[in-house]
């Protein structure tokens, strides 16, 4: 079965179809999924979904864009729902240079707020960075992030930054983009990591894979992925889709 280890399925893009899209998972091989988390009212919404399916887990976080809206009030709320029974991380958080807004301080502030919680709580962190490499990985040392645990969700940087990752400890959800046939750094980065660190994630309904690219993403379009990372490997698609279940599950505490 494969595990799902980043979705957002509260987006409203899927409001027409959500249940009958995620009821119909289990029978395409979808055995598990995580519901991750990037602002206040998208963490309201994870958890709903956490308690209407039982294979649907969730992380409380708030994205880095989404950062504008956190104050002490709503941020003593997220830390009370990582006691929830089915939230097994803190994420999605980190650093998005790309946009302008909020500014770097701000971001950066709850980034450390966000790494703090989860060490007081015992999650491991979905890391989100995005044109902002070195204050990532600067702000997660600084943290003592390898003690924490956790994975750099698609990851998109070259082999020697997941040499930096490795090194602490981390997991890379590998997702859509290594079917493009111009994202040589990715795929030279995955023959490099070692599949005990691969996680598989889609970003739904975002990054769509080739064939489907452009298109709403789902995790049905995971075969594709698997197919793509058993190709950089040399390995069945199997073999990818049991280590990196067992990847997932070892993460986030499920099923152990």
């Amino acid at each position: 079965m494969i595990f799902e280890s980043h979705a957002h399925y509260d987006d409203e893009v899927f409001d027409e179809d959500r249940e009958e899209l995620l009821r119909s998972l289990g029978e395409h091989g979808i055995g598990y999924v995580i519901n991750v988390g990037s602002s206040i009212e998208n963490c309201r919404r994870t958890l709903a979904l956490t308690e209407q399916y039982s294979f649907v887990y969730g992380a409380m976080g708030v994205h880095p864009s989404e950062t504008g809206e956190l104050d002490e009030e709503n941020f003593a709320w997220l830390r009370a729902q990582c006691a929830a029974p089915k939230i097994v991380a803190v994420g999605e958080i980190g650093l998005d240079y790309h946009w302008q807004e909020p500014e770097a301080s701000v971001q950066k502030k709850w980034f450390e707020r966000q790494l703090e919680l989860a060490k007081d709580t015992g999650l491991p962190v979905i890391i989100h960075s995005r044109d902002a490499a070195k204050d990532t990985l600067d702000i997660l040392r600084a943290h003592g992030a390898e003690e924490i645990g956790g994975v750099i969700h698609c990851f998109s940087y070259a082999k020697e930054m997941a040499r930096e990752y490795l090194e602490m400890g981390y997991y890379f959800g590998i997702g859509g983009v290594v079917t493009f046939k111009n994202a040589k750094k990715l795929k030279e980065a995955v023959q490099y990591i070692p599949m005990d660190r691969i996680l598989l994630e889609t970003d739904s309904p975002y990054l769509a894979p080739e064939p489907n690219r452009g298109q709403r993403n789902s995790s049905l379009n995971l075969p594709y992925v698997v197919q793509a990372i058993a190709a950089l490997k040399g390995i069945g698609c199997e073999e990818v889709e049991e280590i990196t279940s067992g990847n997932a599950k070892r993460l986030f505490g499920i099923g152990q």
